[in-house]
């Protein structure tokens, strides 16, 4: 896996893209559950950009 920018500038990404480092530690059947709260995140980020 390459490695992740420690930072973005935007909390709201910095935590979601944290919560991959969890990726390691768990089975490879748990990855999907990860990346789809990631993918929630994300986007509602993204959405709280376009409600500003």
């Amino acid at each position: 896996m390459s490695e992740l920018p420690e930072e973005t500038g935007d909390a709201r990404v910095d935590a979601v893209l944290a919560g991959l480092g969890r990726l390691p530690g768990l089975p490879v059947s748990d990855h999907v559950a990860v990346f789809e709260e990631a993918f929630s995140g994300l986007e509602a980020a993204l959405g709280a950009v376009d409600a500003q």
